[in-house]
């Protein structure tokens, strides 16, 4: 079969800006780029004249639905799909698609999460159209990139304040760009998520409830090879997953999105996929389009794929690193220090304004990335610390240090990497390592922001991280603006601003328990362990009032979100508790006692054959089986209990507390009794495929 050139499929189902060139006329053409990068008024002459042509290109596409297809606050998409038919009067129908039908929706909006901001009663909801971010045409349906708010104007999803905190940092990046002379229509921030992720058999993940309930295994014990051997990290990828690669590669160049790189990850069973840049809001689109996809692909091949933080106990857990940058339209990255860069004063001020953000405002990019599933993962040997700190390497650590103590840079040499083969190339070693255990490190031109779980929207950590930034920089803009010396000003901020938030700066090993010591007691970092700890700080005045002032978010949506973050949290370890009670009553003590009763005919028909059998193994078994139905049982009522409890209180940060203190322990424990179990008890009669069988059983 002839396989089509990926110039021919790439963006074929994108209403790109080659498309729109195209088919709109020039004036047209001209007004709708004029919104997408000044942010002018939508005129509604062409709204009508871009539906027009989008309607004719989806129908040429195949398409026979359209759909406003949004980011509401459950943490995946939501849509609604109409078909393009009008009745006629000969009885017949006709295709139309209006402006006003492109523009704006009305979605019913009380049955998603609003945090107090609606009435159940209360229905209805808008969507309006992100011209910013490409149509595109999926399973035969048009879809339009939309904000979703309330009847009362109120944002209910993660796309309007993300576009908030683009606008916000663009306009304070510009007030400093003038100063030095740049002339700019406009600073967006660009990103690139890599997303890990693993795929299991489908045969295998349709047997485990808990898989099937909560996206992660509730129970498992280690089967005897893990990932201790490091040899699946970037190893020969299987024939079955190369297959699923190549399906999910098509389908997403189909949808415009930039899939770049993939591999195996350190895992068994675990890869990524790594995109390249886009802009923020159109990255955002295409992550949450690239895990659906995912999933989607996946079953065509016979698997299923799992987006959870920590599917699996022992190890590696799954993130996104955030890969995060500015840059003009004129496309001058800011984050870019050139061959100098202690003589670019430019990115020297960029990159403090990055430095003062990330430590004033740590707590909220420390919750932006809370889930209970990334309370798993934070924190172990595998991802960063809950601390936020910053790596910036040996380059450009020692260039602040001069700039702080005004001493002279005498700037590193570029080693030649010699590798003692003459046949092998010679090439220049970069003048600073990588740190995989910082939590936010400078990778040579971007931050990559690694704390980010694998099912997050990356929506939340970059409206955090734009508006800090934008924060900064209005502060940096505030005082150079004024100032009569604009050389000798540039120069004390950026050193009284490196002196001010040098704490953050941090260059050693993130996983060290010497570390969280220094960081909290010496440095006074914040240590926001877990979702519970870290969400009540969004409401904390200081990121009230810095998100209020740059228009991020209004009070009630601040309110609104931090209620409906810890309600996720309390709903997800609730059904997580549920689904152990269910399985340890219906399948696992059944199990245990049907493996009991077989070891007690057996030792009873061995020693009724002679006297002189000892029957060691099955006794032996028998007695410690019998220990640990007891404990499991005990520990299941413990579990249940405390669940119970959990409809005691009517304060949803209490019940969160609970939740953490209480029930979280005891799923634990009950874990590990379970688990100790299904290594005495005999496979044939365990209910539930093994780790082994569920990480291996793809190759």
């Amino acid at each position: 079969m002839r396989r089509e050139k990926l110039p021919d499929i790439f963006g074929s189902m994108v209403f790109d800006d080659r498309v729109m060139r195209s088919r709109l006329s020039e004036k047209v053409y001209k007004s709708l780029k004029k919104t997408i990068d000044e942010n002018a008024k939508l005129d509604e002459d062409v709204a009508n004249a871009v539906a027009e042509e989008m309607r004719e290109w989806a129908l040429e596409k195949g398409a026979t639905h359209f759909t406003h297809w949004f980011q509401p606050l459950t943490g995946v998409t939501a849509e609604k799909h109409d078909s393009f038919i009008t009745p006629s009067p000969d009885g017949g129908v006709i295709m139309e698609f209006s402006g006003k039908e492109l523009i704006k929706g009305e979605p019913d909006a009380s049955s998603f999460p609003s945090g107090g901001l609606r009435a159940t009663f209360e229905a209805r909801g808008y969507t309006a159209w992100d011209p910013t971010s490409y149509a595109f045409i999926k399973d035969h349906t048009l879809c339009i990139p939309t904000a979703f708010c309330s009847y009362s104007g109120d944002a209910l999803d993660k796309k309007t304040p993300l576009l908030r905190s683009m606008q916000a940092l663009d306009r304070q990046a510009k007030r400093i760009l003038k100063l030095f002379k740049v002339d700019a229509k406009y600073v967006r921030t660009s990103v690139g998520p890599e997303q890990e992720y693993f795929l299991i058999d489908s045969e295998m993940y349709e047997k485990r409830p808990d898989l099937i309930y909560t996206g992660r295994t509730l129970f498992g014990a280690m089967p005897p090879k893990g990932q201790e051997l490091d040899d699946h990290y970037f190893g020969v990828i299987k024939p079955r997953v190369t297959a699923f690669m190549e399906d999910l590669n098509n389908e997403l160049w189909k949808l415009g999105i930039l899939a770049k790189t993939e591999h195996n990850e350190v895992a068994p069973a675990q890869h990524e996929l790594a995109p390249i840049y886009s802009t923020t809001n159109v990255a955002t689109d295409n992550n949450q389009l690239t895990m659906e996809i995912m999933q989607k692909v996946a079953r065509k091949h016979g698997m299923v794929c799992l987006l959870h933080e920590k599917p699996f106990a022992g190890v590696n857990g799954s993130g996104k690193h955030n890969n995060w940058s500015m840059a003009t339209d004129s496309g001058m990255n800011l984050l870019s220090p050139g061959e100098t860069p202690y003589e670019n004063a430019q990115f020297l001020l960029f990159l403090s304004a990055v430095i003062k953000a990330v430590d004033d405002y740590q707590d909220l990019l420390r919750l932006s990335v809370a889930t209970a599933g990334n309370d798993h993962r934070l924190g172990a040997n595998e991802a960063p610390p809950a601390i936020i700190s910053i790596f910036l390497g040996d380059e450009l650590t020692e260039v602040l240090e001069a700039i702080k103590n005004d001493k002279p840079y005498k700037g590193k040499e570029r080693e030649l990497m010699k590798l003692g083969v003459s046949a092998l190339p010679r090439f220049s070693k970069d003048t600073t390592d990588r740190n995989r255990t910082s939590p936010f490190a400078f990778t040579g031109n971007k931050f990559e922001f690694r704390s980010l779980g694998s099912s997050n929207s990356i929506a939340c950590c970059n409206i955090m991280l734009n508006a800090a930034v934008a924060e900064s920089l209005k502060e940096f803009a505030d005082v150079l603006e004024k100032a009569d010396d604009f050389e000798n000003a540039l120069h004390d901020l950026i050193k009284n601003t490196i002196k001010e938030h040098e704490r953050i700066l941090f260059n050693g090993n993130g996983y060290t328990e010497a570390w969280v010591e220094e960081a909290t007691k010496v440095r006074g970092l914040s240590n926001l362990r877990t979702t519970v700890d870290a969400m009540p700080h969004l409401l904390d005045e200081k990121n009230k009032t810095m998100l209020m002032a740059h228009k991020v978010f209004t009070e009630s949506e601040l309110k609104s979100r931090c209620e409906i973050m810890l309600e996720n949290y309390c709903k997800t370890v609730n059904i997580e508790g549920h689904t152990m009670v269910d399985m340890v009553r219906k399948n696992y003590l059944p199990a245990i006692e049907d493996y009991l009763y077989n070891l007690a005919k057996t030792t009873s028909l061995m020693k009724s054959v002679s006297s002189n059998v000892k029957c060691n193994y099955e006794i032996t078994t028998m007695e410690r089986l019998s220990e640990l139905t007891d404990y499991i049982l005990e520990r299941v009522k413990d579990l249940e209990a405390a669940l119970e409890a959990l409809k005691e209180y009517d304060d949803i940060l209490k019940t969160a507390e609970a939740i953490r203190d209480d029930v979280i322990p005891k799923m634990e424990h009950l874990r590990k009794h379970v688990d100790e179990a299904e290594m005495l008890t005999s496979e044939d009669c365990w209910p539930f495929p093994s780790y082994g069988k569920l990480l291996f059983s793809v190759y």
